[in-house]
């Protein structure tokens, strides 16, 4: 069960009180992940990039507590993890959100992963069949190597999960690297906390290779 936060007690108060009825209050930037260990790791042992990332991804948000918060009610909760939302893509170009639960070792979150990707794949329907507000909104768009990103917002929908999106691997000069893009709600977390991401995320994105 999530925990509420004191928000009086709170040191970014002042920060969330300013931001919060924000009529958008999210902020995002593009950053680029070197993932050249990571894709090599992947070949070498057989492993899905995209579940590699996406485990990646989804254990640096776990561990950066900007990312477990959300706001209900107009509460703070502070969840004690959250999952992965993130879009698959269908054959026939359509695609639908899932509902990917977060395990900390890699091959856990893989086998639930295939499971969850198999279903969508196989199904019509846009929504996962189990989700909540522990989330991270995940998208991929291995087609573009963007510089920048925006989302399709519904402003009367009171949302406050990230929003993570990668971008297109490319190579120079021999290390191949990806766009990542990062959303977050400006109430909950400032510039300081994504960075804490990004160095998470590209630390996990740089195994070790025997």
């Amino acid at each position: 069960m999530p925990q509420q936060l004191d928000i009086n007690a709170w040191d970014r108060k002042h920060i969330y009180h300013f931001f919060k009825d924000f009529d958008e209050p999210f902020f995002g930037v593009t950053v680029e992940i070197d993932c050249t260990n990571a894709y090599s790791f992947c070949k070498e042992n057989g492993h899905s990039f995209f579940l590699f990332y996406l485990h990646c991804s989804t254990l640096a948000a776990n561990r950066v507590e900007g990312f477990t918060y959300r706001i209900i009610d107009g509460q703070v909760l502070v969840y004690d993890q959250v999952h992965a939302s993130a879009t698959i893509n269908r054959p026939n170009g359509t695609f639908g959100f899932s509902y990917i639960p977060f395990y900390e070792a890699f091959d856990d979150f893989v086998f639930h992963a295939k499971k969850e990707i198999e279903r969508v794949q196989q199904s019509e329907g846009l929504l996962p069949a189990t989700s909540g507000e522990n989330v991270i909104h995940y998208s991929s768009l291995p087609w573009i190597k963007f510089t920048g990103l925006s989302h399709a917002r519904h402003y009367a929908f009171k949302d406050t999960c990230p929003k993570i999106s990668f971008g297109k691997m490319s190579e120079i000069a021999g290390r191949k690297t990806m766009p990542v893009s990062i959303h977050v709600h400006h109430a909950l977390m400032d510039g300081w906390h994504v960075g804490q991401y990004v160095e998470e995320f590209q630390n996990l994105m740089n195994p070790s290779i025997p």
